[in-house]
């Protein structure tokens, strides 16, 4: 069935791939089926695709329920009973949907309510009870209750507004009439908003984009989320919301062990939100990974933010010299074993997510996720040829850009498992990597993401009247 699907106006990217992903996850556990491939999209007439009505076709009302109670960026999810440019158009369409879809919702034993909600205008309370009071041609015959309806109701509208107002342009105004089938929990994010978490570093991620990474893993009941540059544990707080078992590691002992003392470190953060504790947190580098020989297959999903440079770079084992071979491996004496804090070198973005691609390929279960950032220099020899890291184990499902600055921004990328990992996957892999490394030398170097973003301005002029306001992707 198609339902009316309006999105909160913001990380407009997202919007299309979170619901997607938890239509595939819904439609998993219910049908048992793949989700993603029976949601369909289309249009209103006249829209913008950066515009917050969309048209989806769904599996099922409950499964479209699901999705907007869980989704972050979607608005509400509505079985729509009409629309049209005017309410004589709208007043006709309502009248020619089915009456068999209408009169259940109409009965006399049930509740409702009317919602007035607009975008890019503003509708005054009296303009809003004059819309409400023209809905006499619709037979309700229950009784109004504005606290716990039984029944919501919503007419939105548009406005033909030009791109100058920072909203995406709309050629023709458009109303929607439509029922209620499942709105946002917006609660969530005041929630676990940063500023009242207990402990936090200088790269925590955002309360809301760790929730959006944990709904493209399939976070949930059963499974077991891995976070291997874990920080402060702000993605593995999100899939633990969702109800995941949580594990993480870190190449700081400090921010895994101690944090900022026994009552502010990663454990805090849990106690803070009563959420199940990660099943465990190592002191373990991306690079040299500390899973015994033979082990795999045993996480559903790999979600994280990987270190590249601008804000802090990635580090591995090893020191400079003991790399470079000027001094040999040593062992830590056992007098010096409480409290030492290994040595580290530089660890690029490329080899990074070399390393990345091939612990998900053997750690990941068939069909278990990889979702992490990846960044992008928005210099134009870069944007017009982007080309994704890649391995032959995964398939890429959704890239969706986050912009930061005017220089660079950061892709979150989903990747599903779809063969097993064996030697001769390993080895196309580190083909495809060789490749991909030259390829991309200039800004995947050490230091050069973090040069490009930091660069001065000196001599580059700004026409600030060159631009609308509105910085969407028109088509």
């Amino acid at each position: 069935m198609w339902y009316l699907c309006v999105f909160y106006h913001r990380l407009l990217d997202y919007r299309r791939p979170e619901v997607e992903s938890l239509a595939d996850l819904f439609a998993t556990e219910e049908i048992n089926c793949e989700g993603s491939s029976l949601v369909e999209w289309r249009l209103p007439e006249k829209h913008h695709i950066d515009s917050p009505f969309h048209f989806v076709s769904l599996p099922s009302e409950d499964i479209a329920r699901k999705i907007a109670n869980r989704s972050l960026l979607v608005k509400g999810i509505y079985e729509l009973w009409g629309q049209g440019t005017d309410y004589e158009e709208l007043e006709k369409a309502i009248k020619e949907y089915p009456k068999d879809r209408k009169l259940p919702y109409l009965t006399e034993d049930s509740t409702f309510k009317i919602i007035v909600d607009s975008f890019g205008k503003v509708i005054s309370s009296e303009e809003q009870n004059e819309r409400i009071r023209g809905f006499t041609y619709i037979p309700f015959k229950g009784r109004v209750n504005l606290k716990r309806p039984d029944h919501k109701f919503w007419l939105m509208e548009t406005d033909d507004y030009g791109s100058n107002n920072g909203l995406p342009p709309v050629v023709q105004k458009t109303i929607f009439f439509g029922r209620e089938v499942g709105a946002a929990n917006r609660s969530l994010l005041p929630t676990y908003q940063l500023k009242s978490r207990k402990y936090l570093g200088p790269t925590a991620m955002d309360a809301e984009m760790a929730f959006l990474m944990a709904n493209q893993g399939h976070a949930g009941p059963g499974k077991l989320v891995y976070d291997p540059f874990v920080g402060t544990g702000s993605i593995l707080v999100a899939a633990a919301h969702f109800g995941a078992m949580t594990m993480g590691a870190d190449i700081d002992i400090r921010v895994v062990r101690d944090g900022r003392g026994p009552n502010c470190n990663v454990w805090t953060n849990f106690e803070q939100y009563n959420l199940p504790e990660p099943v465990g947190l190592l002191r373990a580098d991306n690079n040299l990974p500390p899973w015994r020989p033979g082990l795999k297959e045993m996480f559903d999903a790999i979600i994280c933010d990987p270190p590249y440079g601008v804000r802090a770079g990635g580090r591995k084992s090893g020191g400079r010299k003991l790399l470079k071979g000027a001094v040999g491996p040593y062992t830590v004496p056992d007098t010096k074993r409480e409290g030492h804090i290994p040595s580290t070198a530089p660890y690029s973005l490329a080899e990074c997510v070399h390393d990345l691609l091939d612990l998900s390929a053997k750690m990941l279960v068939m069909g278990g996720r990889l979702v992490y950032f990846y960044p992008v220099s928005r210099e134009d020899n870069v944007m017009d040829n982007i080309k994704y890291p890649e391995h032959p184990c995964f398939k890429l499902i959704s890239s969706c850009e986050q912009i930061l600055s005017s220089r660079y921004s950061r892709h979150l990328l989903t990747m599903v498992k779809v063969r097993v990992y064996t030697k001769e996957m390993e080895e196309m892999a580190r083909e495809r990597h060789e490749e991909f490394k030259e390829n991309h030398a200039k800004w995947l170097e050490e230091g050069s993401l973090h040069s490009a973003v930091f660069e001065s301005n000196e001599g580059i002029k700004l026409d600030r009247d060159s631009k609308p306001k509105y910085r969407g992707k028109y088509v």
